[in-house]
């Protein structure tokens, strides 16, 4: 960045809510969080920038605040996201190496990586991920191919294709705050990174990201990513169902889902009732918690019955020993946990952004609907080591160079100085004189040979 390569920016850009986060990692590798700032979104829907002019005024609005607070200028910023209009697929790439005695090198990787970015898809679509799942080195399964030998290095991939117009609008807003995009990260691989553990990912886990705009979701089974998914339902459709529902306003439909909602009904209050003030002096409405909560319930299984329809798609949810984890600002939903796993028949957790955060981190920061933000910064970190490694393993490989053209040099001098010291013995074998070449005598005899002919003539 502007001061320190190791302070990192993120920007969320939700459907409720746009999140500014500034973080560093401290001597033991732990996420510190400098600042933070959030306001409300109103210029995106579905995770898609519908009004750049109310997205730019907000990601402004939270960038200044999360400035002022850690006291640093940002220059870049690694940016979420998501949206209905993601979608991956799978494929499998090749690459033929000349011959077993070099070794396989993370350059190969990179070059087998770039051409699945070369993979054909749809008009106003764009690769933003290209995911290696495993490998394959001359039909061995299953291997890590650096440092092997092999002729032929195969790999499966998991690519993530989104809208390019999306994609630009997004980076549209973030440079019109004076900031550029270093990296766009898909939404659910960073809540992945702030919520799940290592052991989780190994075991077999689904994260899901409940958004105001879009439920998000990441199959992870031994450590890979095996899915992803946006789906473009989230807490808001609750809201207008309520809205609808008990006729009421939007506002008021949100604050009732907060502070009073549950996602099942039968497990609410039959006694107790909520008042809500009328419409301009109208009188007020009474909501039983009870109705409220069936209303949740039903919209609510909706949208788990797409999730689960996609962990399914996934091919793992028999798989899956660490079950579901949720999250995001929907997570926080009363009884949330039961109905999922009353749905899905899996264990199932709430999930904190705190697996790699400091110890002294806000109590603020630690809550689902921040797990996206904090996850930004931690695959930032990730995208500027995998960079520096790059860079190091390029420096490494021209000092190689170098040394072996050093060396070439060196032979060809030491070659030179001994053709000489060997002509030196030879004129001194001669008593200084040059013996005529093959060459000369040649020449010599040429030249007779036409004066010969002269004289005939």
């Amino acid at each position: 960045m502007i001061k320190n390569e190791q302070i990192i920016g993120a920007i969320d850009i939700g459907t409720t809510k746009i999140v500014t986060v500034i973080g560093k990692k401290n001597d033991n590798g732990k996420l510190e969080i400098l600042s933070m700032s959030k306001t409300e979104s109103r210029g995106v829907k579905r995770g898609v920038v519908q009004n750049i002019e109310e997205t730019v005024a907000a990601i402004s609005k939270t960038v200044q605040e999360a400035e002022q607070k850690a006291g640093v200028k940002l220059q870049e910023v690694f940016v979420g996201i998501a949206g209905q209009h993601i979608r991956s697929i799978k494929n499998r790439g090749y690459i033929n190496r000349d011959n077993y005695e070099y070794e396989i090198t993370r350059d190969d990787i990179k070059s087998l990586e770039n051409d699945m970015r070369k993979v054909p898809v749809d008009i106003g679509e764009e690769i933003i991920h290209v995911i290696p799942q495993s490998y394959i080195v001359d039909n061995e399964t299953g291997v890590n191919p650096v440092g092997m030998s092999g002729r032929r290095l195969e790999a499966n991939f998991h690519i993530v294709i989104a809208q390019t117009a999306s994609a630009k609008n997004i980076e549209k807003c973030v440079n019109r705050v004076g900031l550029k995009v270093k990296n766009l990260i898909l939404e659910p691989l960073a809540s992945s990174e702030s919520v799940l553990t290592a052991d989780e990912k190994e075991a077999g886990v689904a994260l899901v990201d409940i958004g105001g705009g879009t439920t998000d979701i990441a199959v992870y089974y031994d450590d890979i990513i095996r899915h992803t998914a946006v789906i473009p339902f989230g807490g808001n459709v609750i809201t207008k169902d309520i809205k609808e529902g008990c006729a009421i306003l939007q506002r008021q439909a949100e604050l009732l889902k907060m502070q009073f909602g549950s996602a099942l009904g039968d497990m609410a209050e039959d006694d107790k009732v909520v008042s809500i003030a009328g419409i301009a002096g109208r009188d007020p409405k009474e909501i039983s918690f009870k109705s409220l909560a069936y209303i949740i319930q039903s919209r609510m299984e909706e949208i788990l019955d797409s999730v689960i329809f996609e962990i399914e798609n996934s091919g793992y949810m028999d798989k899956l020993s660490a079950g579901i984890v949720i999250t995001g600002g929907g997570a926080m939903l009363r009884h949330l946990p039961q109905l999922v796993k009353f749905r899905s028949c899996m264990d199932v957790r709430i999930g904190y952004p705190n697996e790699h955060l400091a110890v002294n981190a806000s109590t603020e920061i630690n809550l689902p609907m921040y797990s996206t933000a904090v996850g930004l910064v931690l695959k930032g970190f990730e995208y500027i080591d995998e960079r520096k490694e790059i860079s190091e393993n390029k420096l490494f490989k021209q000092i190689e160079n170098d040394i072996l053209i050093g060396e070439n040099s060196n032979k060809q001098e030491e070659a030179e100085i001994e053709v000489n010291n060997s002509v030196n013995e030879n004129k001194k074998n001669a008593g200084g004189k040059n013996k005529p070449g093959i060459f000369d005598s040649f020449k010599k005899s040429f030249s007779e040979l036409f004066e010969e002919n002269d004289s005939k003539m």
